[in-house]
């Protein structure tokens, strides 16, 4: 049976709910698992529980302030990239001082690789620097939230014309309740975000309670939907600071991820030395679509920088 062990983490006046599964074998370091949204939590990821049960390596999970189980009230004065990126480096202090982990490697799905490219770039992101980062896997992650847009309208206009009508139409009236948005919103999911629905996949992979906090988080950071940025993150961009990255990484997209093809190889293309694996058939949803063979590539990876 994987061993686990979960507890909260004191920070910004709240406390930050984390998980470990698994120990690590001799010669092994932890992974460190960042979640997406921003606003969503660690539930959606813990397919990878399947590199600490096959593989011997300890994976770690935690929610990000206001998501999940690290509930706070609402807090818009805070919300922003350097509070997730100094929660990072907290979280970090907390492994080194608990478990001896002060070398780690660290996946970032979707909003979690933003964050982690922040983290290895360090200044003008953060100043806690990354020492002790073995290597980063970017899952499904842009460097330029103005290309990311882009594609998200353009995967829209593959929809049926009725959707992609009624979708637009949505973001200009903010009527996100109406059937044919919600028909819309649900076929725009499938092709690209997650083959199965969040209520159709097993207990462990979904969050059990809704989150309006979480969800107020994302309309804070992002927008009201996929295809609108008029956040936090409106014209966030890395790309001319990926080639300061000193950081060994694996970029990894689903053949028909909202992350297209497109915007992983800017990611890819950035990054010195970076590898890139597109995984056929895959949405944004591929870790848990294609877990087996997933968590063995990013275990391959792992494996050859420590």
């Amino acid at each position: 049976m994987l061993k686990e062990r979960e507890g909260y983490i004191p920070f910004a006046g709240y406390q930050t709910y984390y998980r470990v599964a698994g120990e690590c074998q001799l010669g092994r370091l932890p992974l460190l698992v960042l979640h997406g949204g921003p606003g969503a939590a660690h539930y959606y990821l813990q397919s990878l529980d399947g590199i600490a049960e096959k593989y011997g390596r300890a994976v770690i999970y935690y929610d990000q302030i206001s998501c999940g189980r690290s509930k706070t009230p609402p807090m818009p004065e805070r919300w922003g990239c350097s509070l997730f990126l100094d929660e990072l480096a907290c979280v970090r202090a907390f492994l080194a001082a608990t478990f001896g982990w002060d070398c780690l490697h660290i996946l970032g799905q979707s909003w979690g690789g933003m964050l982690a490219m922040m983290y290895a770039i360090g200044k003008p992101w953060h100043e806690h620097g990354h020492e002790g980062l073995a290597s980063m896997v970017v899952a499904s992650s842009p460097a330029s939230m103005d290309l990311w847009l882009h594609e998200a309208i353009r995967l829209r206009h593959y929809l049926p014309r009725e959707m992609d009508e009624a979708l637009a139409q949505a973001d200009v009236d903010g009527d996100y309740g109406r059937p044919e948005v919600r028909a819309a919103t649900a076929e725009y999911y499938r092709r690209h975000v997650s083959k199965v629905p969040e209520d159709e996949r097993p207990a462990n992979l979904h969050s059990p309670e809704p989150d309006p906090v979480g969800d107020e988080c994302y309309h804070f950071m992002q927008g009201m939907s996929e295809f609108v940025v008029t956040g936090a993150l409106s014209h966030w961009s890395v790309v001319d600071q990926l080639p300061t990255i000193d950081v060994p990484t694996l970029v990894t997209s689903g053949a028909a991820d909202e992350c297209t093809p497109l915007v992983a190889k800017q990611v890819a293309d950035g990054i010195p030395g970076a590898r890139w694996e597109l995984f056929p058939d895959g949405t944004h949803w591929v870790h848990g679509e294609q877990p087996e063979r997933y968590n063995a590539l990013v275990e391959r990876f792992l494996e050859e920088h420590e």
